[in-house]
């Protein structure tokens, strides 16, 4: 359940623009909410359609309890409607749709709200109907468009719509969300660290290959120091079946690249900067093998690694060249 104090956290522009739309009773007819996925798109036009339905909101803050806020939280509002692709696409008949509802008085109050998710996936006949749609604002009725590429939405559509950047998500941001969701204190604390996409980490919490990936990771440093001749052998026979595809492979040596910072850290004492947390063994044991030094000359063969993964060299190579490296 998202308040608009939670918003500000995640998106305080775009929070702050709303409420304040509020305080000055200036709602637009139109909004495009455009960000990457994960920013919290979904959740703040749930929040102001809330805020723009609850006859018990406090300023702008819903009361959460009403018949109103119930119903937009299980989708059962009938004054709320949502568009989302038909497949691939949201097609011209969808907004036909929408439009015939909008002929009807609302069934509650005089109040409409439409949401389209994906907006940037409607077909030019959809943003042909949309834009006449538009052209033709009512008092009563407010539109959010939801999309991460507001740049293919047509000209004239944005025009006609007040824009909110959504902003990539900060780490200790993600971190607490992460946290407030389930998510282990140190699991939370890596995801972060991987992405700025909310949706993202929480999927790749849920993903059996990333924990595997995960250990993988750690095995390598582990077979590194411990017994470094049988470094080639563990990637060609451990590494490379589970980081089969390109994406797979970049996503191992971003771990890969995290624990090397780690030790970075570790030896210039900021702990408060350290990702794996729950690994502070196994990280003292890597600072006795690598020097700062070294650690940094790892992290470039590193980033040197994802480069050339970049650039389709052969996956085995790179991986085999890098672990040479990182055994000097």
């Amino acid at each position: 359940m998202q308040t608009w104090q939670d918003m500000k956290q995640l998106q305080p522009l775009a929070a702050q623009m709303l409420v304040n739309s509020f305080k000055k009773d200036r709602i637009s007819h139109a909004y495009l909410f455009q960000g990457d996925r994960g920013t919290g798109k979904k959740e703040m036009s749930l929040l102001f359609a809330k805020s723009i339905f609850c006859k018990n909101k406090n300023g702008a803050e819903p009361c959460q309890n009403c018949r109103d806020c119930h119903r937009i939280d299980s989708g059962n509002h009938p004054d709320l409607h949502w568009i989302e692709p038909d497949g691939q696409s949201i097609k011209k008949d969808q907004i036909l749709h929408l439009q015939k509802e909008f002929t009807y008085t609302g069934l509650e109050s005089n109040r409409k709200v439409y949401i389209i998710v994906d907006a940037e996936k409607m077909t030019v006949n959809a943003s042909n109907r949309l834009l006449k749609f538009l052209e033709e604002p009512s008092r009563q009725t407010t539109a959010m468009l939801l999309t991460e590429s507001g740049a293919t939405i047509l000209d004239t559509i944005r025009s006609r719509c007040q824009l909110l950047a959504f902003q990539p998500l900060q780490a200790h941001v993600i971190e607490k969300k992460l946290v407030e969701e389930g998510v282990s204190n140190s699991n939370a604390r890596l995801l972060a660290a991987l992405t700025n996409n909310m949706t993202e980490a929480l999927e790749m919490n849920e993903d059996e290959w990333f924990a595997n990936a995960r250990k993988l990771v750690i095995q390598l440093i582990e077979v590194l120091q411990n017994k470094p001749n049988e470094g080639l052998l563990f990637i060609n026979h451990q590494w490379m079946p589970h980081f089969k595809e390109r994406t797979q492979l970049q996503r191992g040596l971003d771990v890969l690249m995290l624990w090397f910072q780690d030790m970075i850290h570790q030896l210039l004492d900021r702990e408060d900067s350290i990702v794996f947390t729950s690994e502070k063994e196994k990280l003292n044991q890597s600072v006795m093998r690598w020097s700062r030094q070294s650690a940094a000359r790892g992290l470039s063969s590193i980033l040197e690694a994802k480069r050339k993964i970049n650039q389709n060299v052969h996956p085995n190579l790179v991986m085999e060249q890098l672990t040479l490296q990182l055994q000097r």
